[in-house]
């Protein structure tokens, strides 16, 4: 029952997204049915035409004389024409008008509202779900939506109009056919009906193995080089092949049981189809309930057409079920909880004091990881952060920017509280350089102007000298208009690195953030950068994570993490005069370039 429930909720919302384009349906719905009315027209006609030459041939056959009406029997072939091309012409028409509405809106519509949902949703979705499985609902998921609101007017009204129409007819023409064809239709709908229904969860368990697909491509492209490098095609095929097993089991399965829904469907007809050759032949040889030639020739057609809304309903319940699993995981991502938002619009002073008050926080609720944390910055200090991987010291940055917020405690800027202020008002105010570089497709000068969009072209050029990036990019060909592709291969991994730097540069903001800055250039150009830090970074907090403890023996401040919590603080000398952790991190260094 909960089931059913969730499957009814499902196709009612996609009604409800198919409001604004309420009109088009509507008129896709008219057209449709001007369409099904002129095909349902045609085996009256044809009966007429019939009955006609069997009226006049069946006379003179016997010797008789008769008269043929010319102009009555050419007025009838008109209208059968005319009513085939009308037919034609609706379908096409309504076929225009669904591809048009479907494509321009109702899975733009979604696309659009699943973009603006993914800006909107917290760090944390973005980390926990793979860009495939994302990709996979934008795409394939939103696809199969719009194909099943484009064949709702053929299931609606061209299937079950066309059918209830065609039932109306033959009942007029004859009740005893009529009872002995539609007989069999109740036990095809309900047998499809049921078998369509098993197929669902294959058809969803389709779709998410499609999306780990999805996922596997990208991150076996992503990290080809590496793939490479150790040898692992094997492996990625090997899991690529699993995935594709467990695809096509489903898959096989769901098309399977979908697939003979049509077929039974067929049998129904055919059925109907013998039965109304033979009882209509009996009565017309026996000139029994007024049963012509005409009359047997209209219930024919009308016979074969059962075959066209019978099996367009049952393709309909089919592709329901598809349809209700990838509508299921495209409300299942616009659903999800999104970030919240103080009210209010002010952003920091721009002083740049930073506190951090007993503030708790973990991924996990059953593995804490900072307990307590207590810093207390004053504008213009150098912060850095050190101590073990995995101690926290990405994550003290991630709950500075509210990439996560935190479990307990709190954290002030400039004396108000983050939590009260809107996240972009906050991020107004920080500038931030990564370990892991993130650059677009686009020029070199488009990814510098990144950090500030309004800036002017002596200004990007000066960041970029800054950051000791300028003159490579005045020795490529384009220079500044050299276009970085898509997976940033053109460049390496250092370049990419001071591109961003000159980036945080131009940004310009109060407070900076540093996290393994330097960590893919060379010893001199490092030496070189750290010299420009020092002067960005004079009258400006900043926060760097350094594991080379050589760049920051200058720092004002080095807070020493470890498990989340902070096991020591103070300068350089401070701490190495304690002949503590840190101590024996920096004394281990030391060995180590020695």
């Amino acid at each position: 029952m909960k089931k059913q429930n969730t499957s009814l909720k499902t196709v009612l919302r996609i009604l409800q997204d198919t409001k604004p384009i309420a009109g088009w349906l509507a008129l896709g719905a008219v057209v449709s049915l001007v369409s099904v009315a002129l095909s349902l027209v045609t085996p009256e006609i044809l009966r007429s035409l019939s009955d006609r030459l069997y009226g006049y041939w069946e006379p003179v056959h016997l010797g008789q004389s008769a008269v043929f009406d010319n102009k009555a029997f050419g007025l009838e072939c008109v209208l059968l024409a005319a009513a085939y091309a009308g037919s034609s012409l609706a379908a096409i028409g309504e076929m225009l008008i669904m591809n048009n509405v479907v494509s321009r809106h109702f899975t733009c519509a979604i696309r659009i509202r699943m973009s603006d949902k993914i800006r909107r949703l917290p760090v944390r979705y973005v980390d926990q779900t793979p860009n495939g499985e994302i990709i996979s609902h934008m795409t394939d998921d939103v696809s199969t939506m719009g194909t099943t609101v484009h064949s709702f007017l053929e299931t609606l009204i061209s299937g079950v109009l066309k059918l209830i129409g065609i039932i109306v007819l033959i009942f007029l023409l004859n009740p005893i056919l009529a009872a002995a064809v539609i007989v069999f239709v109740p036990i095809s709908l309900v047998l499809s009906a049921k078998i369509a229904g098993k197929s669902e969860k294959y058809f969803a368990a389709v779709r998410k193995k499609n999306g780990e697909m999805y996922a596997l491509t990208e991150e076996t492209f992503t990290g080809f080089d590496t793939v490479k490098a150790f040898h692992l095609e094997n492996r990625q095929r090997e899991r690529q092949a699993a995935l594709c097993a467990d695809m096509r089991t489903a898959a096989q399965k769901g098309t399977f049981l979908a697939s003979i829904v049509q077929p039974i469907t067929a049998l129904s007809n055919n059925i109907a189809y013998i039965v109304i050759c033979i009882i209509g032949g009996i009565f017309a040889a026996n000139n029994l309930f007024g049963m012509s030639v005409g009359t047997i020739v209209a219930f024919v057609l009308y016979a074969r057409m059962f075959a066209g809304p019978l099996e367009s309903i049952a393709q309909g319940f089919s592709m329901l079920q598809q349809t209700i699993a990838s509508a299921g995981r495209v409300y299942q991502m616009l659903d999800e909880e999104e970030m919240t938002e103080a009210a209010e619009e002010t952003a920091p002073k721009g002083e740049g004091n930073v506190s951090f008050e007993n503030v708790d926080f973990s991924y996990d609720p059953k593995q804490p990881l900072i307990r307590g944390l207590t810093i207390d910055v004053h504008a213009g200090e150098k912060v850095a952060i050190v101590g073990p991987t995995g101690g926290g010291k990405t994550t003290i940055v991630n709950l500075l920017m509210r990439f996560y917020d935190v479990d307990g405690g709190r954290i002030l800027v400039d004396g108000k509280d983050i939590m009260q202020m809107p996240r972009n008002a906050l991020r107004s105010v920080f500038s931030m350089v990564l370990q892991d570089t993130w650059l677009f497709s686009g020029t070199i000068y488009d990814n510098i102007a990144y950090g500030r969009p309004d800036a002017t072209e002596e200004e990007v050029h000066e960041a970029a000298k800054r950051a000791h990036i300028d003159r490579f990019i005045r020795s490529l060909p384009q220079g500044y208009d050299t276009v970085i592709n898509e997976e940033t291969t053109n460049i390496s991994g250092g370049q990419k690195q001071l591109l961003t730097i000159a980036r945080a540069y131009l940004a310009n903001r109060p407070i900076l953030i540093l996290d393994e800055a330097t960590s893919n250039v060379d010893t001199r150009t490092e030496i070189l950068i750290q010299r420009t830090m020092d002067d960005l970074m004079k009258d400006r907090t900043s926060f760097v994570i350094a594991h080379r403890l050589s760049t920051i023996v200058d720092a004002d401040t080095i807070l020493v993490v470890n498990n989340g919590t902070i096991v020591e603080q103070g300068t350089h000398k401070e701490l190495l005069a304690k002949n503590g952790f840190y101590a024996e991190i920096y004394n281990s260094q030391y060995e180590l370039l020695n």
